[in-house]
């Protein structure tokens, strides 16, 4: 079911770090941004909750993830697919 995402669809990538909810993960997503005053760069970091369908992210993995519909109040996020997977497999 992966439908082409729109062109001006955001894509993202980051660290899972939160997978304990069912077809829901926590995605860590960390971006370097210059100080306007001091030019140095700064990490920031953002959390998204993204929809797993198949619950198939662990702990650790590196993930894309494209902005979608709405699925819940808090989930408008999709896992494309799983870059770097830390299971032993």
């Amino acid at each position: 079911m992966e439908s082409k995402p729109s062109s001006n669809a955001k894509v993202r990538t980051g660290k899972v770090v939160g997978n304990k909810m069912d077809k829901t993960v926590v995605v860590e997503v960390r971006t370097k941004v210059m100080h306007p005053r001091y030019k140095k760069y700064i990490q920031r970091r953002k959390q998204f909750k993204a929809h797993d369908a198949d619950n198939s992210c662990q702990l650790g993995d590196q993930v894309v993830i494209v902005e979608s519909r709405p699925y819940s109040k808090s989930k408008s996020w999709r896992v494309r697919k799983v870059v770097k997977s830390t299971s032993q497999e």
